[in-house]
């Protein structure tokens, strides 16, 4: 890259004008809508734009060339939505897929009464009232252990006073445990079929197939199942944009081994998965952490996070779970298959452990534009600019003629549909240049070449870096080739 006289310097945001001004931006440059906005939106529902959708996509494509391509022994599924309701039951969703859920009379809204002790203690911590909290927190860890949960879950509430967040209100009902699935029925007149569910997880459906796919691909353990799909989850939502919604899409492996050799995989797939964030997806490392799970779900000998630092806070954007034999033997009990395998070299026989490895694509998407938005100053002009990795931007590159009559506008749209061919570009002629790669550069396309005056001397165009603002001239056959570099 040659030099330039360009002066760039990052502005200092605080998260909370960071994540005000993210969702202004999903908006206003079509990644992320409220969905069915006209009508007044749907609580925790969103719509990806055109340009969140082309991210989005090339977010899922990266996860499925990195999970099955690169992989011999991985493979991909697609499992349907709707399953036999048995399945949930073997899972154990039925049974115990619940949050204590508690509602304000007042306002007839909902919360979850986990959530309003936990806040009550963070504020107590705040206010210095450390004696208070801790003492709180015994009784919260109690009431867990208590046979009627729900009951002295209440009494926390009402002996502290504890009021709604949001309006400061605080006539409560009693907690009651809500199953978190969608429910609804199958059937051309409503009732007449059985209740089925939306599914809560990826992961059943691929449990569910694992002697189908190991037939069919010739598998042999270990080897892995891979899928991306949409999940449903009927909970209370605490907001934070499309980090906690009701229908989300999870990308999830499940990679079947040898019991006894868990810990050996489980580590290889925590460094994997670790370097896919930083590699692949260029997160900054200092911005990722690892948490160790000490309170295990009642199916996993060992599970890890991989946290993000949200603006709101450090969140989880992937799970890493040994998950043992449970699922696949709760499915032969329920029903009634044999899900053992049978090593062929050894006759061995045994129901595989396995380890999961589950990504949110939302949580994902929204990492990447927190991790990528920038504020900063060239030549002394404020700018805002999206520092997206080339393999995961929506658009690769814009096509931009200086002037948009005449030869410099027809060589620049003979250019765009060179590259779309391969690559998502736009082409724009509209406003100033220097207004056009402002445009650029808040949508995150990390190249713009502009054809000018010397184009039409010398076949040449310039090329502008988005992040540092500088350009160069390079011969414009050579276009579709530097792109394509980009992006190995």
């Amino acid at each position: 890259m040659s030099k330039s006289d360009k002066r760039v310097q990052e502005a200092n945001l605080s998260p909370e004008k960071v994540m005000h001004k993210l969702v202004s931006l999903a908006k206003r440059r079509g990644f992320i809508f409220p969905s069915s906005e006209i009508y007044g939106g749907l609580s925790s529902c969103f719509d990806y734009g055109p340009l969140g959708s082309e991210m989005k996509k090339n977010i899922k494509d990266l996860w499925w060339n990195a999970m099955t391509r690169r992989h011999q022994n991985i493979v991909g599924i697609d499992a349907s939505i709707m399953m036999n309701p048995t399945v949930w039951e073997a899972s154990g969703h039925v049974a115990s897929f619940n949050d204590p859920l508690i509602d304000e009379k007042t306002t007839k809204r909902r919360y979850r009464a986990d959530h309003l002790i936990e806040n009550h203690i963070e504020k107590l911590r705040r206010d210095g009232r450390e004696d208070h909290a801790l003492a709180v927190r015994q009784a919260y860890e109690q009431a867990s252990e208590t046979e009627d949960q729900n009951r002295a879950l209440y009494d926390i509430i009402v002996s502290e006073e504890i009021k709604a967040p949001d309006t400061g209100a605080n006539d409560w009902t009693d907690v009651r445990q809500f199953n978190l699935m969608f429910q609804c029925n199958m059937g051309a007149v409503a009732g007449s079929g059985g209740s089925v569910y939306l599914r809560p997880e990826t992961a059943q459906g691929i449990f569910v197939n694992f002697h189908n796919v190991r037939e069919a691909a010739r598998m042999k353990v270990p080897f892995g199942i891979a899928q991306i799909g949409k999940a449903f989850r009927n909970e209370i939502v605490k907001g934070n944009f499309i980090f906690r919604m009701v229908e989300f899409e999870q990308m999830e492996m499940q990679y079947f081994v040898k019991p006894g050799t868990q810990q050996e995989a489980f580590e290889d797939w925590r460094e994997e998965r670790f370097n896919w964030y930083t590699e692949v997806l260029g997160i900054s490392r200092d911005k990722l952490h690892w948490y160790r799970h000490d309170k295990l779900a009642h199916y996993a000998d060992l599970a890890y996070d991989i946290k993000f630092q949200f603006p709101f806070g450090i969140e989880e954007i992937e799970g890493i779970h040994s998950r043992t034999d449970f699922d696949l033997k709760q499915h032969q009990e329920y029903s009634g298959k044999n899900m053992e395998y049978i090593d062929q070299t050894t006759n061995e026989r045994y129901i595989p452990y396995v380890v999961e490895t589950s990504s949110g694509c939302d949580r994902l998407f929204l990492a990447l534009l927190s991790d990528a938005y920038t504020e900063d100053i060239v030549d002394g002009d404020e700018r805002v600019v999206l520092k997206l990795s080339v393999k995961v931007a929506p658009v690769k590159a814009a096509v931009l003629p200086l002037m948009k009559k005449g030869e410099m506008g027809e060589r620049a749209s003979k250019l765009r549909d060179e590259l779309a061919a391969s690559f998502r570009v736009q082409y724009d002629d509209a406003g100033s240049i220097g207004k056009r790669y402002r445009r650029q550069d808040e949508i995150g396309t990390p190249f713009c070449f502009t054809v000018d005056h010397q184009t039409l001397e010398d076949n040449t165009v310039t090329v502008r870096y988005r992040d540092s603002a500088e350009q160069e001239r390079m011969p414009i056959s050579n276009v579709r080739e530097f792109l394509a570099l980009q992006l190995v």
